[in-house]
């Protein structure tokens, strides 16, 4: 009765949606209060080391979504409250980049700006951080960003941590390598390399599929940049399309790389996620505040939780994550349009799929970050950006989910709803 009474409520066209039992949602919001999405633009994602980022900084990627979102739609950088940019591997200590391309993007001082580290989900978590500071009443706008070069910074050091940590078992699970993490899902889980392998080749032929069609051209920035070639020469580059996808992948082919990680395994560089460069921008702000300004509604931020799980099988993070964001939204796997689902490994996003029942036609339409790549502070905002295109596209209303694993055991999930023409 509890699920009926909150779906007639957004049937409503001024609603009293939220009651006590949505748990991150102030109980009694009024439509006029709901966290909207207005825009959002992402760059193309470029492969790291070897791609056309690989000689941009993160200032630069960020700069030219962070410009791009709000030229679109006309509104001047002074009437943002706040700028919360997602960033994993963060060159001086974070803030320094973000600041940088804040003052590139021609914001003035006038306007702060942060960042924010929850590895795998630190886009998606910039996006929740300005929910909050516009439920709170902190902010009426917000940009929540999300920015990676994996080309410039290393994922190998893990920095300081205490020794006492090979003391402690969970403790030191935290530092179990990523691929590994996929092997003991596969293992633990009964997913198949054949399974996996399946997977990998669907979301290679969805996204080849999107882009041949133009599907991510209203996305996507063209950035004009800076490249280095192996000669030594410099030249200018401009890049508008994702370079990670592969139309010629084949079953067989992926069938005959070897495993990655570890020698009897079953990830492969075919089965998993990209090593990546990108950034990714989305305008939000309170309903009320967005009507006012005649700004449009993409979306609206439905519901959103972030939850534990064991650090040596993260990747099963959006098994739990899902089901509590749902259960916020008064809905259920059935209701949801579209699943976003980061591809970290093929082993933990078959897993997750299969334990929710979620139907492969609703999982990443236009494929994941196995072809599309993941550049890790930037892939949950270029998620919502994908997904309510999507949604819009389909010229209906309907819901979708946005959700990761993430590095030393967790799990996010959020639930967005497009309202339709």
């Amino acid at each position: 009765m509890q699920r009926l009474k909150i779906i007639s409520g957004h049937l409503s066209p001024r609603r009293e949606v939220w009651s006590s039992d949505c748990g991150s949602v102030p109980a009694a919001s009024s439509w006029s209060e709901d966290v909207v999405v207005v825009h959002g633009r992402r760059t193309a994602i470029g492969k790291a080391k070897r791609g056309s980022f690989k000689d941009t900084t993160p200032d630069e990627l960020l700069s030219a979504v962070m410009k791009a979102v709000l030229t679109d739609v006309g509104l001047a950088p002074n009437k943002l409250g706040d700028v919360c940019v997602g960033n994993v591997l963060q060159p001086g200590a974070g803030a320094l980049m973000a600041r940088v391309a804040h003052f590139l993007s021609g914001f003035p001082e006038t306007v702060p700006v942060y960042t924010v580290n929850r590895q795998c989900s630190s886009g998606l978590q910039a996006l929740l951080n300005i929910a909050g500071a516009i439920r709170s009443g902190s902010i009426d706008l917000g940009l929540a960003c999300g920015v990676e070069s994996m080309s410039l910074r290393s994922v190998g050091n893990p920095g300081d941590l205490s020794s006492r940590l090979m003391d402690n078992e969970k403790a030191r699970d935290c530092i179990i390598p990523m691929g590994i993490t996929s092997e003991n899902v596969a293992e633990r889980f009964g997913v198949s390399r054949e399974k996996q392998d399946a997977f990998a080749l669907t979301s290679q032929l969805k996204a080849a599929r999107a882009q041949s069609s133009g599907l991510f051209d209203q996305e996507i920035v063209p950035v004009t940049t800076r490249f280095v070639d192996e000669a030594g020469e410099e030249r200018q580059v401009t890049v508008s399309k994702d370079e990670g996808i592969r139309p010629g992948t084949t079953l067989a082919g992926l069938s005959r790389l070897q495993p990655a990680f570890k020698a009897d395994g079953s990830t492969t560089a075919g089965n998993a996620s990209q090593v990546s460069d990108g950034a990714a921008a989305v305008l939000m702000g309170r309903r009320s505040a967005v009507a006012a300004l005649g700004l449009p509604v993409l979306g609206v931020l439905r519901a959103s939780a972030v939850v534990g799980v064991p650090p040596d099988v993260m990747g099963i993070g959006p098994a739990f994550a899902i089901p509590a964001a749902l259960e916020q939204a008064g809905l259920t796997v059935a209701d949801v349009d579209v699943f976003e689902i980061n591809e970290a490994f093929a082993s933990q996003a078959v897993y997750c799929a299969e334990k929710l029942g979620i139907p492969m036609e609703k999982g990443n339409p236009n494929g994941g970050a196995i072809a599309l790549g993941h550049p890790l502070g930037c892939t949950g905002a270029r998620q919502v950006v994908t997904l309510l295109n999507e949604l819009k596209r389909r010229g209906r209303r309907g819901f979708g989910v946005v959700t990761m694993c993430i590095g030393t055991g967790m799990g996010a999930a959020a639930v967005f709803e497009h309202p339709g023409p």
